[in-house]
């Protein structure tokens, strides 16, 4: 199996994880839920690191490192305010967990994009800098 089909398995996985927080409602259904965080965490973590490094440019592998770190303190940041939102307005707890599901839904939609970019640009002999 490829890295990218790994990678869209994983935010996959993460959008059915946020999901299932919704229902949850006993001890036995954090710890699946849990589980399955533990299961997909690891992977998507490596295998996107080693999949951006594969897309850019080497010269410049500092710069594009760099942005990524940026973004990933963003997306956390993004995240936190959207749970404490949906928390507030709500008063659900479960929901507000849920309400991630949009930013997955959302990654796997740009990282889909981005892999049919990346594999056109191959075919034609382009340079696969993104």
């Amino acid at each position: 199996m490829s890295s990218t089909t790994i990678i869209t398995i994983c935010i996959i996985a993460y959008l059915g994880i946020s999901l299932y927080a919704y229902i949850m409602k006993t001890q036995l259904d954090f710890w699946i839920l849990s589980i399955a965080v533990g299961m997909f965490q690891g992977p998507i973590q490596d295998l996107s690191r080693s999949y951006f490094g594969k897309i850019i440019p080497a010269e410049k592998s500092g710069e594009y490192f760099g942005l990524y770190d940026i973004f990933g303190k963003g997306a956390s940041i993004l995240g936190t305010i959207i749970v404490s939102l949906v928390s507030q307005l709500t008063g659900n707890l479960n929901l507000r967990v849920s309400a991630l599901s949009i930013l997955f839904l959302i990654g796997l939609f740009l990282f889909r994009k981005s892999v049919r970019l990346n594999q056109k640009n191959s075919e034609c002999g382009q340079t696969t800098n993104v």
